[in-house]
């Protein structure tokens, strides 16, 4: 059969996903780099602005994720229509995308607006307070060119063409850091605007990344028998509706995870700055790790979709379970490396000697994480595949609000109007074992499911 699992047919899947995948990682890590570029230059240029880019990175950031999930359902909608060998039909899903991607940038602008709000109960400096608002003001002029981004990104990834992604991300970190050098420190005699100069260069870079990616559609052949920009089109509300439909409950999902994360960093803060600096070098490393497995899930969406477009639920599940061993066993890879390197990781983020030691005890908590996480994002990105998106948001709501997050303030802050709680609280340690056991939950959930999923998807087209 050519889709049993035997050794020829699953080296062959894994060196297609692979192929789909890897430029996807590059264009991932060159993203997160830009986060990093801001926080390296702006902790040169003082204090304040360091702390005024931390507070607006966390609403971008927020917001940010939440716009990459809702603007994916175009992933989906497109693999299966090239899986189906309906090319026409992918111009007008592209075009009808774009609409969604003017109006979720646009309230999504709003959002980011309103949420400044909440600096004014945080008891911040007046200059802390300002900065930061202006950051958010600044950068969110970015989010309507990133949601038609993420459209053609998706669109672009849907039919096997991700080299532009990966070359386009670069671009744009390259572009974001030279101007992040101009405005930060006001070289050339531009003026010196701190933190609110990240903000501009990363908002200009959305644009110059949404512009960068319509000239090379325009020009590349590999756009041509789908064009989308051959004549104008109104939005056409039911296909919004539609793609509303598949993209909301991912961005709710990924809004849950990352506030689930953000909920934690800040009840760690509590516990001083050992505790919260030892925290986020081993979050900021397990995000790093994370990027592979994501990049697969993404790739995954590509391929179960295109397998199921084309009517064969057989490859379709043989595609999704490649793609899901691939994570674990990357995870099984980077799982022992970090309780290998631990010690080394540890000193490469600080040399403080408290730091360090709490790092290295979090790191093998990450070690964990990682193979709950590289699965869980696996199965939920096979099951989008499918164009099912609201059983992944119910499993991860109640892994990261029903387990992860419970479970690490019981362990974590031991309250003890509680009749059962730990006689001491544990601190970071106690919210990572939450993380831990919710992305267990989540893994095991979403395997389930998808087993369940392709299994039935087989049995009926058996049937019929």
């Amino acid at each position: 059969m050519p889709h049993s699992f035997t050794l020829p047919n699953l080296r062959r899947e894994a060196a297609a996903l692979w192929r789909l995948a890897w430029p996807m990682l590059i264009g991932q890590l060159a993203t997160v780099g830009m986060g990093v570029a801001d926080v390296a230059m702006t902790g040169h240029a003082s204090a304040d602005e360091l702390a005024a880019v931390s507070l607006g990175a966390s609403i971008w950031s927020i917001i940010l994720v939440t716009v990459s999930g809702t603007m994916m359902a175009i992933n989906s909608v497109v693999a299966h229509d090239v899986g189906a060998g309906e090319l026409a039909r992918i111009p007008h899903a592209v075009r009808q995308s774009l609409w969604k991607a003017l109006g979720v940038g646009v309230v999504a602008m709003l959002l980011a607006n309103l949420a400044t709000l909440l600096f004014e109960h945080l008891y911040l400096t007046p200059h802390v307070q300002r900065q930061a608002t202006l950051f958010v003001h600044a950068i969110s002029i970015g989010l309507p060119p990133f949601a038609a981004y993420r459209a053609l990104y998706g669109y672009s990834t849907s039919i096997n063409q991700t080299k532009p992604v990966m070359l386009i991300a670069i671009l744009g970190l390259l572009f974001n850091v030279f101007v992040n050098w101009l405005l930060v420190f006001g070289h050339w005699g531009l003026p010196r605007l701190g933190g609110v100069g990240c903000a501009v260069a990363t908002g200009l870079c959305m644009w110059l990344m949404l512009a960068a990616m319509l000239v090379w559609m325009r020009w590349a052949p590999a756009y041509r028998a789908t064009y989308p920009f051959t004549h104008w089109e109104w939005p056409h509300w039911p296909e919004i509706r539609s793609m509303l439909r598949l993209g909301l409950p991912i961005g709710v999902t990924y809004f849950a995870e990352v506030s689930a994360f953000g909920a934690v960093s800040l009840l760690v803060a509590r516990y001083g700055v050992v505790q919260v600096s030892a925290h986020q070098i081993a979050l900021n490393f397990s995000s790093l790790v994370f990027m592979v497995p994501l990049s697969f899930g993404i790739g995954l969406i590509t391929r179960v979709g295109q397998a199921v477009g084309e009517g064969n639920p057989v490859r379709a599940r043989f595609v999704a379970w490649v793609g899901v061993w691939m994570s674990l066993a990357f995870a099984v890879l980077s799982a022992l490396f970090i309780v290998l390197c631990r010690r080394q990781i540890a000193a490469a983020y600080t040399s403080d000697a408290a730091v360090q030691a709490l790092c290295e005890q979090l790191l093998l908590f990450a070690a964990l994480f990682q193979l709950s996480d590289a699965t869980q994002v696996a199965t939920s990105c096979a099951i989008r595949g499918y164009k099912v998106t609201r059983q992944p948001m119910q499993i991860q709501l109640l892994a990261f609000w029903g387990f992860a997050l419970p479970l690490g303030c019981w362990l974590g802050l031991a309250p003890q109007w509680l009749p059962w709680s730990p006689a001491q609280p544990m601190a970071a340690a106690g919210f990572w074992i939450g993380l831990v056991i919710g992305l267990t939950v989540a893994a095991v959930l979403l395997s389930w499911s998808l087993q369940r999923l392709s299994l039935a998807r087989v049995a009926q087209a058996r049937a019929g």
